[in-house]
């Protein structure tokens, strides 16, 4: 049961607090038994299986195809690729022993210490190393390449500081892992996957991101170049929304995945790797939803309609009833998901809470006297607005308001950016809009030195170097030394 959302804290009087009680109350996930793990609940799943649907659809629609590699990885494995290792070791669960015994002093079971294993196996925090060592048996000639593979999968990264979706121990994702022939191909699916994801931020759930290129600091362990689209939530900070990365030949090297090109030569594949979390979740929470509860995009709402009777008699309600059957039907032919809510266990009134509170995009609400008078009430998640339309072709309304419902609430979301991003030229500048939230743009002056001083100082970083940057001379805030570009600085979750 939904709790009354006069219990959700108002995001003005803490933005983090509003958060966690909008995904306990919105039945969209729980703590679990397992520190730093959670339960995401139906409501919640719902949601990320349309998000998966549609990603799914867009990867296969690029020649993409799925497959599945194991959880367990030996730690050897991890041990191949330096700057790999080094940047994923203080997160990997270990596995040391492989079966479990009853305690001989009667406190219920133990870990049987004659059962440990010959090499400890990793709980993937990602699969590189398992997929190229499995790649290194799949690619011998370029007419076995590109090799376009996803896989759906949890992965386990042991983090301290958890908040549901944002930041979990496990987290469900999808990991693309790409060989190509070539430099230039590889660094083509790096970028063609980047653009699919934003292609789905933008017109999917309906958030707007810049599409850049990380820093050396910032990078995925293991790649030459990390391809990253920031998003902006309501209280300015910056969310990193999905990544991609061109590996080069680095974990070809490292597991002598080797092939025969088209001048019969040997040379080492080259690598892409990309992904997307539940993480997305979190994103589509903090980007859109209000003091009321979720506001959800209608492209990504498990509910897109919900229709509430209000009646006094049963007679009344079975005139209702049949008139909301055609309405339902109709709605389910055009693709639309709808729930005709005539449950008599709950009042309108708290239905009307609850489905704000989930986000529904549109409530229909129909009594005996609106069908007498042909009519129908209609309210949407995003403004709030009630109005009355004619029950007369409520279908196709319905179907122009969610699409209008999808197109406002990206427009809101990008004039908030847009609002929330200013041009700094010197450090005080800097500090000062920094601690009031958003994305600065500031010159940078290329160095890795410069980029801790700020992180150390302001607890600021670098979200990206846009790709569409304009050139434009300028020198660092704090060095003084040239820079072309401007970078986008920000905190971020």
């Amino acid at each position: 049961m939904a709790i009354e959302i006069k219990d959700l804290t108002k995001r003005s009087v803490n933005y983090s607090q509003w958060y966690n009680d909008l995904v306990i109350k919105a039945d969209l996930a729980e703590q679990s038994a397992v520190r730093g793990c959670m339960v995401i609940k139906p409501y919640g799943y719902a949601i990320w299986e349309k998000m998966q649907r549609e990603l799914d659809n867009m990867f296969k629609a690029t020649g993409v195809e799925n497959a599945y590699f194991p959880l367990l990885i030996p730690k050897s494995f991890l041990s191949r690729e330096a700057d790999h290792v080094e940047g994923f070791a203080k997160e990997c669960a270990v596995v040391t022993h492989y079966r479990l015994k009853n305690d001989p002093e009667g406190n219920g079971v133990v870990v049987d210490p004659e059962a440990r294993l010959e090499e400890e196996l990793i709980i993937r925090p990602t699969s590189e190393t398992i997929i190229w060592n499995t790649y290194r048996n799949w690619i011998n000639s370029y007419r076995d390449l590109p090799l376009l593979i996803n896989q759906w999968a949890n992965v386990f990264r042991w983090e301290m500081r958890t908040r549901m979706f944002l930041r979990t121990a496990e987290f469900l994702w999808q990991e693309g892992h790409t060989a190509h022939a070539t430099k230039e191909e590889a660094q083509d699916e790096a970028i063609k996957m980047l653009n699919v994801y934003a292609d789905f931020a933008q017109n999917y759930m309906a958030v707007p991101v810049v599409k850049g290129v990380k820093s050396a600091n910032e990078r995925f362990a293991g790649a030459l170049e990390t391809y990253t689209i920031e998003a902006m939530m309501q209280d300015g900070k910056a969310l990193q929304s999905g990544t991609s990365h061109f590996l080069g030949q680095n974990f070809a090297k490292a597991f002598d995945v080797k092939f025969v090109n088209n001048e019969n030569k040997l040379d080492y594949v080259w690598a892409t790797s990309w992904g997307v979390s539940t993480r997305l979740m979190g994103a589509l929470i903090m980007t859109h939803s209000d003091d009321n509860g979720l506001v959800l995009p209608p492209k990504l709402a498990p509910i897109q309609v919900v229709i509430v009777p209000i009646y006094k008699t049963q007679e009344q309600l079975d005139e209702i009833n049949g008139k909301v059957t055609s309405i339902v039907d109709n709605l389910r032919n055009m693709g639309i998901s709808v729930k005709y809510d005539n449950a008599d266990n709950k009042r309108p009134g708290f239905k009307f809470a609850d489905y704000e509170l989930k986000g529904v995009p549109v409530r229909l609400v129909i009594g005996a006297r609106d069908i007498a008078n042909g009519t129908v009430e209609v309210m949407r998640r995003d403004t709030l607005e009630k109005s009355s339309a004619s029950l007369d072709g409520i279908e196709l309304t319905v179907k122009n308001l969610l699409e209008e419902i999808q197109n406002n609430i990206f427009k809101k979301a990008l004039d908030f950016r847009q609002r929330m991003t200013y041009k700094v030229d010197n450090y005080e500048d800097f500090k000062a809009q920094i601690e009031k939230g958003g994305f600065v743009l500031a010159h940078w002056d290329g160095t890795p030195e410069t980029e801790d001083r700020i992180k150390e100082e302001t607890k600021a970083t670098i979200r990206c170097i846009p790709l569409d940057a304009e050139t434009e001379d300028g020198v660092d805030m704090i060095t003084g030394k040239p820079s072309k570009c401007r970078v986008v600085f920000a905190r971020n979750y």
